[in-house]
């Protein structure tokens, strides 16, 4: 492991993290290993709060297990042979928890800047290395075989920093995975409250990863056959109320949330059957870094 003191920036390689260097160790919060403390509690970019919320409607709702699906193809298909895979903003662990089962013999990281999502990835995901990080400085070099950021970048005002630090955190050949809402026509309350940054287009997001060093090997839309119910649903959702809900669209019917689970499937075949969506309510980008 290619250790980088957050203190100093000194690169070194041994079992702990007190570098040999300025003698600096990472701080702890809870059971967590924790690179930027100071950050730990601010609510920068996301309420922490939501997470209790999260762990609750994550399992059956059709969005999430749409996106883990999509995302095991990806892997599947792209990087089955990583040997270590590093998730940024890992929230509770659902996405980890399918991604360990499609790749068993990876070993798997997750960082957040909130503990508190970190406390409910550590019971779904106990085998993986879990830890606070600024993803604008991660304390890596050359070390992870894939890294993925589901639905994080848009969260962050220095999305591009983020992306020049996971290149740098990636080994030779190492692969980025990116799910980010896209179309600037669906913003809504939704995004504000959300603490969202900007919705993406496909153009801009190609963009800036190419910035950062990557290859691009494949974007599709996703959320595409819905689009017309997603835009009727946002359309409504234009102005803040004092009791406005942030987990309302995630609290649908049990019969809705069959009849959409079925349409995501659909989709999903599509695209592992070489489909690429144009438009949609989120954006799926996989990259490579040169060898």
């Amino acid at each position: 492991m290619v250790k980088v003191c957050p203190a100093c920036q000194q690169h070194f390689e041994q079992a702990d993290w007190h570098c040999p260097r300025c003698g600096q160790r990472p701080q702890t919060i809870g059971d967590f290993t924790a690179f930027a403390p100071q950050l730990a509690q601010s609510e920068q970019g996301f309420e922490a709060g939501f997470f209790e919320a999260l762990a609750r409607l994550e399992r059956g709702h059709f969005w999430f297990e749409a996106r883990n699906r999509l995302l095991q193809w990806v892997a599947r298909r792209y990087f089955a042979q990583s040997r270590s895979m590093l998730e940024i903003g890992c929230g509770t662990g659902f996405v980890l928890t399918a991604l360990q089962q499609t790749l068993p013999h990876a070993r798997f990281s997750g960082s957040d800047l909130f503990t508190e999502g970190l406390a409910f990835a550590a019971q779904r995901v106990p085998a993986a290395a879990l830890f606070q990080m600024d993803a604008r400085q991660m304390p890596f070099s050359a070390e992870f075989d894939l890294i993925g950021a589901f639905d994080v970048l848009e969260h962050i005002a220095e999305d591009e920093t983020v992306l020049c630090e996971v290149y740098r955190a990636l080994a030779p050949g190492g692969g980025l995975i990116l799910t980010v809402p896209q179309h600037r026509f669906l913003w809504s309350v939704v995004d504000e409250l959300s603490h969202h940054e900007r919705r993406y287009s496909r153009r801009e997001l190609v963009e800036k990863v190419e910035r950062a060093g990557f290859k691009v090997l494949m974007t599709t839309s996703f959320v595409a056959l819905l689009l017309p119910f997603m835009l009727l649903v946002r359309r409504g959702k234009k102005q803040m109320s004092a009791d406005f809900d942030l987990t309302a669209e995630l609290k649908i019917s049990p019969r809705l949330n069959a009849v959409l689970t079925r349409v995501m499937r659909l989709e999903t075949w599509l695209i592992e059957r070489g489909l690429t969506f144009p438009a949609g309510g989120s954006l799926l980008l996989v990259a490579k870094k040169a060898l």
